[in-house]
């Protein structure tokens, strides 16, 4: 009888982690994206580069980096989400806002543009 029980446990055990896989994502935004602005000051003398990056998993989420002449400033998760090709970024617990762009396949490289058609990001 307790043969019957540990094999019927099992076979259980074995059913559910069957059932509970993730599907795979492969949307064409995962991978890493940035954006890259380079200011001068009015001599020309000092040139300050500010750099974004975005890395997009296929668990609907990513991470953010902002750097300053290559020193990390600020860098956060975000969760994305996409609906008719528009993707959603959402960066929960700051006070930055929502992005909401579109994947600009025909283009090499290929870019994220905000609704206004302005550069969001390139791909890497």
């Amino acid at each position: 009888m307790k043969r019957l029980f540990s094999l019927l446990a099992l076979a259980v055990i074995i059913a559910i982690s069957n059932c509970t896989r993730v599907p795979e994502n492969n949307d064409p935004i995962l991978g890493i994206w940035s954006k890259a602005v380079f200011t001068e000051d009015n001599k020309g003398q000092n040139i300050t580069s500010e750099r974004q990056e975005w890395i997009f998993n296929d668990a609907f989420l990513g991470r953010y980096h902002s750097y300053t002449d290559d020193k990390l400033e600020f860098y956060t998760d975000f969760g994305w989400s996409v609906s008719d090709g528009i993707y959603t970024i959402e960066y929960r617990g700051t006070d930055m806002p929502d992005a909401h762009v579109t994947l600009k396949k025909t283009e090499q490289p290929q870019t994220l543009a905000q609704q206004d058609g302005s550069l969001f990001a390139t791909r890497e």
